[in-house]
């Protein structure tokens, strides 16, 4: 008989081809709840330009590269603190937008250090739909 290790390994690998699809659908609901607030049609491609904008901020220049870097596939490095960002491409972190709250949390974050101001939900479901398709 197998142990409880050996069955939940087991149903995990049988479930990992799914996870994708599932987080590929989270961050589809959360175009669709941007998109009920009167925003959209999102672009992947107005989300790049957005990604690679510079900001005037506090007398700095910032843009979201600064610290997640311009391949949103690798890992990025938090300017001040020197931390590890993952990911931020759908593709090479299956979980990044998985939990509402944590996206709006950062989104709220950065946007206020980047920009000096929320983002707007148009903006967020532009960053979204091409962070989804990278």
């Amino acid at each position: 008989m197998k142990s409880i290790t050996q069955i939940i390994a087991l149903v995990g690998l049988m479930l990992s081809p799914l996870a994708s699809h599932y987080v590929l659908a989270d961050a589809t609901t959360q175009l669709q709840t941007l998109a009920a607030t009167g925003s959209g049609p999102f672009s992947a491609s107005a989300g790049e330009a957005f990604w690679n904008q510079s900001f005037s901020n506090g007398g700095e220049q910032r843009s979201c590269t600064t610290c997640h870097g311009k391949d949103p596939a690798q890992s990025g490095k938090h300017q001040k603190t020197g931390r590890s960002i993952a990911p931020m491409a759908v593709s090479a972190n299956p979980e990044r937008f998985a939990d509402r709250t944590k996206t709006e949390k950062w989104f709220l974050r950065n946007c206020k250090w980047t920009l000096g101001r929320e983002c707007t939900a148009q903006e967020k479901g532009d960053v979204i739909t091409w962070l989804n398709q990278y």
